[in-house]
């Protein structure tokens, strides 16, 4: 009796040895692609920008694209290449989320790519498994936020958005560069979180459903029915109206966490699923909504310029 005891100690102490081996094991090869960065977080400022522009593990990219509506009401996205090349934040990249960023062979702008792409073309500007990314544009940090999701439903969580974007920067003084930057490129591995986007399926099925909330960011007067931006005006029956612009100040940055908690409440147990018109400002609203603590949060991507292409699909006016 007496050995079988000592036998059991010396089994539970064998297993106990092997848990702890198995446990510094993973401490000492964490998974890659997972984390927020502690210093770095999800929002920076221009002073923040200003101290780290050298840090060698640091990736700058410039998100802008210049956008116009035309006289019939239509929507029109221009590369923001010759913006970047008149001045750029110091060694800042230009990310084109037009073209290399997006499925051209898709029939709606901005779509998605395939993962393997995406990581493919983010890894050429340089980023990788172990670097951290600022995102900037010159449009109210839309496109910033966009490529922002994306990186992170792509498994890559150690991006945050220059708050206020380069218009802050210039506002400030501080120095441009018109010397286009490069990076070595890197290999970036891609951990798909497919329930960060949503598709045209689940937001018919969300209409009903009282667990999910849709929030759309399009303009107040779009959401009324009062202007034309697609091919018919109105809203997702049941949508609530959170524009992305009304999440900035009047300097272009973020308000204070207290005002975008009183916009977009704090029922986290709910799915939320925000859209625009191609799924672009709708990325703000669910950046925001990320950073207040929803855990449950999707994009539509292919949004209202999917949405409308099909007469089926109901559209409400207020």
């Amino acid at each position: 009796m007496h050995q079988t005891i000592k036998n059991l100690k010396y089994f539970a102490l064998l297993i106990l040895l092997v848990l702890l081996g198995l446990n510094s094991h993973a401490a000492a090869k964490p998974e890659k692609n997972t984390g927020v960065d502690a210093e770095l977080g999800t929002l920076v400022s221009t002073q923040w920008l200003s101290e780290h522009l050298d840090d060698p593990d640091l990736v700058i990219l410039d998100c802008s694209i210049l956008v116009t509506q035309g006289e019939d009401g239509s929507i029109n996205s221009v590369s923001g290449r010759d913006s970047y090349d008149q001045g750029h934040i110091p060694g800042a990249i230009f990310a084109d989320l037009i073209n290399d960023l997006s499925d051209t062979d898709s029939p709606y702008q901005f779509t998605l790519p395939t993962a393997e792409k995406l990581a493919q073309a983010l890894g050429e500007l340089g980023v990788g498994d172990h670097s951290r990314v600022v995102l900037y544009d010159s449009m109210g940090t839309v496109f910033a936020a966009r490529l922002w999701w994306m990186l992170r439903w792509l498994g890559f969580d150690r991006a945050a958005i220059l708050d206020g974007g380069i218009n802050a920067w210039k506002a400030e003084g501080r120095p441009l560069s018109t010397v286009p930057a490069s990076r070595e490129p890197r290999q970036l591995t891609a951990r798909v979180r497919p329930e960060l986007i949503a598709y045209q399926d689940e937001v018919h099925a969300a209409i009903n459903n009282e667990q999910v909330r849709l929030i759309d960011a399009m303009p107040e007067a779009h959401y009324k029915g009062d202007m034309v931006m697609y091919d018919w005006p109105g809203h997702i029956p049941g949508a609530i109206n959170v524009p992305s612009f009304s999440l900035l100040d009047d300097s272009g940055r973020y308000r204070p966490m207290d005002e975008l908690k009183e916009m977009l409440g704090s029922d986290f147990d709910t799915r939320n699923i925000t859209y625009c018109g191609g799924g672009v400002s709708a990325a703000s609203d669910a950046f925001i909504l990320t950073r207040l603590g929803f855990t449950n949060v999707a994009v539509y991507d292919g949004s209202l310029q999917e949405w409308t292409r099909d007469t089926d699909n109901p559209l409400e006016v207020d």
